[in-house]
């Protein structure tokens, strides 16, 4: 596990979440892209990358949100758990796979964060299935465009310096 990666992966999916934030739509489209650090560093580089950015992402943006703290860090610790686990039991290589991760760990998350609310207000708070989706659709939207990029990013850098080189070093007859 790379540490340094994992916050600054972590640190850099807060900062788009908070810079992002105000283009949500009333509360009603929202999106959650710590959600979708943590899962990356899981996928990326194991379950304990994942449970390190669940809890560092999920207290970084209950602090930032004025949540009850601890809740989204819990959350976001076990989701990280799981899609490490599941991305160390199958190869998941194509970027629409690791999509359907994202999208699944969403719902989970958004099912675990309304319980334990649940629990600590002692009334079950209402749930906008319309919300969810749309969240789920924006998380594994951003989701598939972040991992498409980082795979695609190291052969477009290997085309580029290929074409830097000049035209007397390449056999072209």
């Amino acid at each position: 596990m790379k540490l340094t990666a994992v916050l600054l992966t972590v640190v850099g999916a807060t900062f788009l979440q908070v810079a992002l934030a105000r283009f949500t739509v009333g509360g009603v489209v929202v999106f959650d892209l710590v959600l979708v650090g943590a899962v990356f560093a899981a996928l990326e580089w194991g379950p304990v990358a994942g449970i390190l950015a669940g809890t560092v992402g999920g207290l970084l943006q209950d602090l930032l949100s004025g949540d009850i703290i601890g809740v989204g860090a819990l959350a976001k610790t076990l989701v990280g758990w799981a899609a490490g686990v599941v991305g160390a039991q199958f190869v998941l290589v194509r970027s629409h796979a690791r999509m359907i991760i994202v999208a699944f760990a969403t719902v989970v998350h958004r099912a675990m964060i309304l319980m334990l609310r649940g629990l600590i207000d002692q009334h079950w708070p209402a749930v906008s299935w319309g919300a969810i989706l749309a969240e789920t659709g924006l998380n594994a939207a951003a989701a598939l465009l972040v991992f498409y990029a980082i795979h695609m990013l190291p052969a477009a850098v290997e085309r580029q310096r290929v074409n830097r080189r000049s035209s007397l070093s390449r056999r072209q007859w």
